[in-house]
């Protein structure tokens, strides 16, 4: 028998890289797969949430408190996005960005904006985007301390850019570096959580 001393410790964090179709829940719910797909681990909880339509960074963790800090936009924690977004974004709209951009429920804090010069290096998305072949398209990286519901593709919209694909890429110091697509890692928390 194994006493609680002796037990092994439930994993602080984990780094997932979630596909497109995933939801933010280990249960599938209609044409949505669910995370048990992916990860087999009990006592751990998502910590935030990431559309079925989104892809890449979701942490899990089996802490409570760590989940409600790295949740919780009290904390103001950093999530950083790669955003392929109809048409080239030129200086002006990637300063609203920066300076924060009017929504149907109120402004967004100012964020982080720049255009990539080259795509991220990502595995193609299945489904691919709708792709048009009069429109180009470029990458922005885009850093926001909110979490409202949709918000990068309401902002990407805002300044007539509409998001076709869009790839959390980093919450705080967590990030996808090493991270294959549907795969995961378990880690320690870093210094921001």
């Amino acid at each position: 028998m194994v006493s609680a001393m002796n037990a092994p410790a439930a994993p602080r964090l984990i780094r997932f890289h979630k596909p497109y179709g995933v939801l933010s829940q280990f249960t599938a719910e209609g044409r949505w797969r669910g995370l048990k797909e992916f990860i087999d681990l009990p006592g751990v909880y998502v910590a935030g949430r990431l559309d079925a339509d989104s892809e890449g960074l979701l942490l899990l963790t089996g802490d409570g408190r760590l989940q409600a800090r790295i949740a919780d936009p009290r904390f103001k924690m950093e999530k950083t996005y790669w955003v392929q977004v109809e048409g080239v974004p030129d200086a002006a709209a990637l300063a609203a960005l920066r300076r924060g951009v009017q929504l149907r429920d109120g402004p967004t804090l100012p964020a982080r904006a720049r255009l990539l010069e080259a795509p991220p290096p990502l595995p193609a998305r299945d489904p691919p985007i709708r792709v048009r072949q009069s429109i180009p398209t470029a990458w922005i990286e885009l850093a926001i301390r909110e979490g409202r519901n949709r918000q990068v593709r309401r902002m990407s919209a805002a300044v007539g850019h509409p998001t076709l694909r869009l790839v959390r890429a980093a919450i705080g110091p967590h990030t996808l570096d090493g991270l294959a697509l549907g795969a995961y890692a378990v880690t320690e928390p870093g210094m921001g959580c």
